[in-house]
C-alpha cells in the first residue's frame, strides 16, 4: 500500500538536520516560500492599483512573520486588542490595519481609533456603541452577511446561522446613519467561507459585493473607497487537492468589478483581501518524534506533540498529511492512529492513517501548519506549547518563539498568597 506524497517545505535532510539541533516538537516556517507566495497573490491583483492584502493575524500571530509580510506590502487584519498591539509593535498602524471584530469591548474600539485603524463594524448597534466609546472615525466599514443568498462551507457554516455581520436591510440603515452622523469615507466587507478551494466561489462573492456596493451608493449618495472581499482561500491539505489558481480568481474578480461596479457608474475603488491560511499555511509544518508504539485493538503511534500544538484534526476532523523523514520511499503498509499524550481520546493527528512501519524516535513532519497551527494552542492538562523556528532565505534557522516552560504555565498564579491561604 503506497500513500500519495506531498512536497515538504524544505528538503528532508535539512529538516532532519534542524531537528538534530532543536528539540522537538516545533513549528517550522520557510521564509522564501512565504515571500514568493505573497508576491503571487499581489501579482494576481496587480490590475487594481489600490489592491491591499491585510494578513489575518489570527492565522499565525508571530511578529517575525508579520514583519516579513509588512515588507511585502501587506497590512494586518486584527480581531482583538493583543492582535492590534502586536501589529503596532512591528510598525503596522493606521489604515494598514483592518480591525474586524465581533461582540467587541469598548476598549478595543478605543485602541483601534488610537491607531487610526480601519474599523469594520459587525452589527447595526455597534454604530452608536462606537460613537459613545471612541467617536466615529472619518472612515467606517460594515460587514455584510448575505444569509441564505450565499452558501457557506463546512468550517464557517451557513451564513444565516453565523453570528457575523449586517443583513442587507441593516446595511442600508447603517450606512444612512453613518452618513448622517458625518462619516464621509466608506468601505464594505464580507467573509462567507473558510478554506474554500473552488475559485468560482470568490468570483461569485465579488459579483455579490460589487452589486451591493453599487446599490448602496446609488440609493444613499455615498461612494465606497474599498471593497474587502474577506479571506477564505483554502489550501490543498490533501495530496490529491490542487491549490486555488490565484490568477484565475484575480481575473474573475476583475471582470465582476468592471461589470458590476464600474459599469454602474461607481468610481474606481480599492479591492482588499484578508487572507491568512493561504499566505502562510503551506509554508509551515509541525516537526515531531514518535515516542511510543502501542498495539492494542489498534496500532497507535504516540508523538511528543499533542493537540495543544495542532488542534485542527481534533476540532474539525481536518486532514493534515504526514511524512516520515527517512522513510519517504518505504511502502505505507501499516495503519496507525497518530496520537498525542493528552488525556482526551480525540487527541489524534490522524486516524487509520497508512504509513511506513514506525519506531520510537522516528521523525515525522505534519504538513500545512503555517496557519491555525501554533496559534490555536492551549494548556489543558498542563501541556506546554512548542517553539517556532524560521528558516531564513539565507539558510539560517532562527528561533522566533521559545517553547513554553512550567514557569510560564504558573506565571498567572500567586503562590505567595497560597502560602498564606487557609483552606
Amino acid at each position: 500500500m503506497h500513500s500519495m506524497t506531498k512536497a515538504l517545505i524544505l528538503p528532508a535532510s535539512e529538516i532532519a538536520s534542524i531537528a538534530a539541533r532543536h528539540p522537538t516538537p516545533f513549528h517550522l516556517y520557510n521564509e522564501a516560500g512565504i515571500r514568493a507566495n505573497a508576491r503571487r497573490l499581489k501579482a494576481a491583483f496587480a490590475w487594481n492599483s489600490g489592491f491591499r492584502e491585510f494578513y489575518a493575524v489570527k492565522a499565525c500571530p508571530n511578529p517575525f512573520l508579520l514583519k516579513i509580510l509588512k515588507a511585502e506590502g501587506f497590512g494586518a487584519d486584527c480581531s482583538s486588542l493583543p492582535e492590534l498591539l502586536l501589529s503596532e509593535r512591528v510598525g503596522i498602524t493606521g489604515e494598514d490595519i483592518m480591525f474586524t471584530s465581533n461582540d467587541t469591548p469598548a476598549e478595543e474600539f478605543v485602541k483601534a481609533r488610537q491607531l487610526g485603524a480601519v474599523i469594520n463594524l459587525d452589527d447595526l448597534s455597534h454604530i452608536a456603541f462606537l460613537e459613545r466609546a471612541a467617536g466615529l472615525p472619518e472612515l467606517v466599514c460594515c460587514r455584510y452577511n448575505p444569509g441564505p443568498l450565499k452558501g457557506g462551507n463546512a468550517i464557517i457554516g451557513h451564513p444565516e446561522e453565523a453570528k457575523y455581520g449586517f443583513t442587507r436591510e441593516q446595511l442600508f440603515e447603517g450606512y444612512r446613519m453613518l452618513r448622517d452622523r458625518g462619516v464621509r469615507r466608506f468601505g464594505l466587507h464580507t467573509m462567507v467561507a473558510s478554506n474554500e478551494l473552488d475559485p468560482q466561489y470568490f468570483i461569485d462573492t465579488a459579483e455579490m459585493l460589487c452589486s451591493l456596493a453599487s446599490s448602496l451608493s446609488r440609493e444613499l449618495g455615498i461612494t465606497f473607497e474599498f471593497l474587502n472581499l474577506g479571506g477564505g482561500i483554502g489550501i490543498p491539505y490533501r495530496p490529491e487537492q490542487r491549490a486555488v489558481d490565484l490568477d484565475a480568481v484575480g481575473a474573475g474578480i476583475r471582470r465582476a468589478y468592471e461589470r458590476q461596479l464600474l459599469g454602474s457608474g461607481h468610481p474606481p475603488l480599492k479591492v482588499c483581501l484578508e487572507c491568512g491560511r493561504m499566505v502562510t499555511g503551506p509554508y509551515g509544518c509541525l516537526v515531531t518524534r514518535v515516542r511510543h508504539i502501542k498495539r492494542t485493538y489498534k496500532q497507535y503511534a504516540g508523538l511528543d506533540a499533542c493537540m495543544a500544538n495542532l488542534m485542527r484534526p481534533a476540532l474539525y476532523g481536518a486532514y493534515h498529511h504526514i511524512t516520515v523523514i527517512g522513510k519517504q520511499d518505504k511502502p505505507c503498509d501499516r495503519v496507525y492512529d497518530v496520537t498525542g499524550s493528552l488525556c482526551e481520546n480525540n487527541d489524534k493527528f490522524a486516524i487509520d492513517r497508512a504509513l511506513p512501519e514506525l519506531a520510537p524516535d522516528d521523525l515525522l513532519v505534519i504538513h500545512d501548519t503555517g496557519a491555525h497551527g501554533h496559534a490555536m494552542g492551549f494548556q489543558y492538562n498542563g501541556k506546554l506549547r512548542s517553539s517556532e523556528l524560521l528558516r531564513r532565505e539565507d539558510g539560517t534557522v532562527v528561533p522566533i518563539r521559545r517553547a513554553e516552560t512550567p514557569e510560564d504555565y504558573f506565571a498567572t498564579l500567586d503562590f505567595g498568597s497560597l502560602a498564606r491561604f487557609e483552606a
